[in-house]
This record gives structure tokens, C-alpha cells and sequence, in this order.
């Protein structure tokens, strides 16, 4: 090879590296400026994904839940998880929204479902009749309808108002069925239908105040799609189990397969 070309294939090659560790180090850099606080109910501690904090206690936060996984994979310079099964929006405001500061960059969270009565509607569902099923989900629908927006818009406000600075996902909540699905037993697909029609509803809602709020909000239904509970493929939600409060919820799989993704891209 002539001196010539040698000396350009040696800058070229040069660039090329050169390149690579500028955009290294900007992804280093990145990462060490995210403050990042994991905020919400019991899908975003990760109730029902096992393996939980000792420090947490009823709070039930998981090592396998999706704040825990996008925070092992991107490291931020900064974690507070103190997302907490149960948790109501006012729960967010009384004890979780004083994790947030003017320094919080990103702000994770699923909250809504416990103010519509989710826990209450399902035991119902479960132990009752088709109708009782179908009176406790119009109600939650109607909570979800009339009274939810209110107290979403005082959640987002404060936790803007607390960390001005931060980028906020807002994560709904997937469909529990697949309907019809391939379970040989357990409640009706009337029932089946009517629980994942308020899990529309309640998204619905949640996504509106979340654009009202200049938020982001990420759709976990798709991604759910055949994984819910009697579906085609392998289970993301556990069915009723015990202990009894990790029922409905997503599991490990859920956690890093559905919800991961979704604060990956929204993050």
C-alpha cells in the first residue's frame, strides 16, 4: 500500500476511535447526571416480582421491579425508590413527593389504581357473581371517570412543583385477560372483559391528565399483549396466589418484559 493511503486509512481508523470514545464518555456523562426517583403503587414497587428490599417491609420494593432494572442498567448517579404497595395519590403527596428536589432529573411512577378501587373490585370479581362483578366495576369506572382526574392533576402539579427540572413517566396499567384465553378454570370471560374494560378506562384517563401536565406517559397494554393471564404465551401477571396481595399483579417476567421497556422508552 502506498505511504499515502496508509496515512489515510490511519486517520480514518483514528477518527473512527476517536468518535466512539467521545460518544462513550457522553454516555458516561449522561448517566452520572441522572438523579432519578421511583415514585407510586405497588406495580411500580414490584408486588408480586419476589425477591424483595429488606428496608422496604409492607412497602414490598423489588429488586426485580422496573425501577431497580433500568436503574442496574443505565447507573445513575442518584436512586430514590420509594414506590410502595398500596399506595393511593395521596400517599404520592404525603410521603413519597419529599424524595423529589430541584436536582431530580427523572421521575418514574404508576399511581390511579388504588384511588378506583382496583384491590376491592377484583376480590369481588373473584367471589361474586357476574353482576356484582360487573355493579363493583361500573363504580370504579365511575371514580375513575369523575373523581381520579382531580386528584391526578394535584399529583403532577406537586411533583412538578418539586422537581422542576424533572423529565416524568407516567406508566398505565396492562389488561389482567386474554380474552377468551386458555384457562380451563376461574372467572367468567363476562367478568374477564368487564376488568380489562376498566383497565382502558382508567388509562384513558391517567393518559389525558399525564398530556394535560406536559408528562409522558407509556401504554404497557401492547407489550402485555398475549402475556396476560390466560394467555398464549408465558404468564406476565400472577392470577390469584399467595400471599394473597401479590395476585393481579406482574411478576418477574412482567416486570423486565413489559414495564422495562416501556420506562426505557419513555425515560
Amino acid at each position: 500500500m502506498p505511504v499515502r493511503s496508509a496515512r489515510v486509512v490511519f486517520a480514518a481508523s483514528l477518527a473512527a476511535l476517536l468518535s466512539l470514545s467521545t460518544i462513550a464518555a457522553a454516555t458516561t456523562a449522561n448517566a452520572a447526571s441522572v438523579h432519578y426517583a421511583a415514585l407510586g403503587d405497588s406495580y411500580s414497587s414490584g408486588v408480586g416480582a419476589g425477591n424483595y428490599t429488606s428496608e422496604s417491609g409492607s412497602c414490598k420494593r423489588s429488586y426485580n421491579s422496573y425501577p431497580y432494572l433500568w436503574k442496574n442498567a443505565n447507573s445513575p448517579s442518584a436512586f430514590a425508590f420509594v414506590a410502595c404497595s398500596g399506595a393511593v395519590t395521596g400517599d404520592v403527596l404525603n410521603s413519597q413527593i419529599s424524595a423529589l428536589d430541584s436536582s431530580t432529573t427523572l421521575v418514574s411512577l404508576t399511581i390511579g389504581g388504588n384511588d378506583a378501587g382496583f384491590a376491592s373490585t377484583m376480590e369481588t370479581c373473584v367471589l361474586s357473581s357476574d353482576s356484582s362483578c360487573l355493579n363493583a366495576v361500573s363504580n370504579a369506572e365511575a371514580y375513575a371517570t369523575n373523581t381520579l382526574p382531580g386528584k391526578l392533576d394535584q399529583v403532577y402539579s406537586a411533583i412538578h412543583s418539586a422537581a422542576p427540572n424533572a423529565h416524568v413517566v407516567v406508566l398505565g396499567y396492562p389488561h389482567l385477560y386474554q380474552v377468551p384465553g386458555n384457562c380451563w378454570f376461574g372467572i367468567s370471560d363476562t367478568k374477564r372483559n368487564a376488568i380489562n374494560g376498566a383497565a382502558d378506562t382508567l388509562d384513558g384517563v391517567i393518559a389525558k391528565r399525564v398530556a394535560n401536565a406536559g408528562f409522558t406517559f407509556e401504554d404497557v397494554r401492547g407489550l402485555f399483549a398475549s402475556h396476560e393471564i390466560c394467555g398464549d404465551s408465558s404468564t406476565w401477571l400472577n392470577s390469584t396466589t399467595f400471599p394473597i396481595d401479590e395476585s393481579y399483579h406482574p411478576n418477574a417476567s412482567g416486570q423486565a418484559g413489559g414495564y422495562l421497556p416501556a420506562m426505557t422508552a419513555g425515560a
